[in-house]
């Protein structure tokens, strides 16, 4: 059976049991937990849900736009079918409009947002994500010192830059990636710094695991484990039912057997691994779900 599932149904249960209900930004209040630790062992299983469907053709050319495009740029995204940031585009006059909470007077107060940008980063996310990625040239020093020095203990990517904070519309929340090398196996740490757990998080795992199996394919290493440290683990008060239904889910039908994935093992160089719509490159098999849930989102 699949061990993310039962991992990612431990977490929700535990967030429903012990967390707390807090305010914050978006004015949907959350029950939270303030931290939570996962490890995935890619030798052993390909983490994707089976309790719910995962669109992982989404949340894959979302991490190649991050880090393979390097690109903030939307429409990146629009152009293969991909919508999960429409709502953070900046408009073509610069400026991004939301209803959020804010603090005043102590207090929480809901008002209309509206945040302005230089035009030129019109239809973009701002500086965040891909932005830094290419700024710093984050996965290509990566790539090439795993070549040239793969014991080296510096591998850190950060996508949190000060300087960037306040130009971009929604700072990183997987924000960090530690990179290793133990014997013939390529191993991640990731820190994500709030984690909407209904939505965010199976995206999330599934990415991450698909990036390690990518870098791994180019430096002639193994994939091997995933550390995942989340801060501030979260479930909108408005996603509970649906939380529900797939614990449910869990507890009455059990769970399927992990998919598995093939890469492309032509490909040599990481910036060439196909990212049309189609994702010739990259295919996840032998998937079985026991159906979507429809989650709302919170800006």
């Amino acid at each position: 059976m699949s061990k993310w599932d039962k991992k990612y149904i431990e977490l929700c249960q535990e967030i429903l049991k012990n967390g707390m209900r807090v305010e914050n930004r978006t004015g949907i209040d959350t029950i939270k937990i303030p931290a939570y630790h996962l490890i995935f062992d890619l030798q052993e299983e390909f983490p994707c849900l089976t309790t719910k469907q995962l669109y992982f053709r989404q949340a894959i050319l979302e991490m190649l736009w991050i880090y393979q495009a390097q690109s903030n740029d939307v429409r990146w995204l629009q152009e293969r079918n991909v919508h999960i940031w429409d709502q953070w585009e900046i408009d073509e006059n610069g400026l991004w409009k939301a209803t959020q909470n804010v603090l005043k007077d102590g207090k929480m107060v809901k008002e209309n947002i509206v945040k302005k940008f230089p035009k030129e980063y019109a239809h973009t996310i701002g500086t965040a994500y891909g932005f830094i990625v290419k700024k710093y040239k984050l996965i290509d020093k990566l790539i090439s010192t795993l070549k040239s020095n793969k014991t080296d203990r510096r591998l850190v990517l950060s996508l949190w830059q000060d300087e960037f904070l306040d130009t971009a519309v929604l700072p990183s929340c997987v924000w960090s990636t530690e990179w290793d090398v133990t014997g013939d196996y390529l191993n991640i740490w990731v820190h994500q710094r709030s984690c909407d757990v209904p939505l965010g998080l199976p995206f999330n795992v599934t990415q991450y695991s698909v990036l390690l199996m990518l870098v791994a394919s180019v430096t002639g290493l193994k994939p091997g484990t995933i550390n995942y440290s989340i801060k501030d683990a979260h479930i909108y008060v408005n996603q509970i039912d649906g939380i529900k239904e797939q614990i449910n889910r869990y507890l009455e039908n059990g769970d399927y057997e992990a998919p598995d994935i093939w890469i492309n093992p032509e490909v040599k160089n990481f910036m060439d691994f196909d990212n049309s719509e189609k994702l010739n490159d990259i295919k996840i098999t032998r998937y079985r779900h026991m159906g979507p849930i429809k989650f709302p989102l919170a800006q």
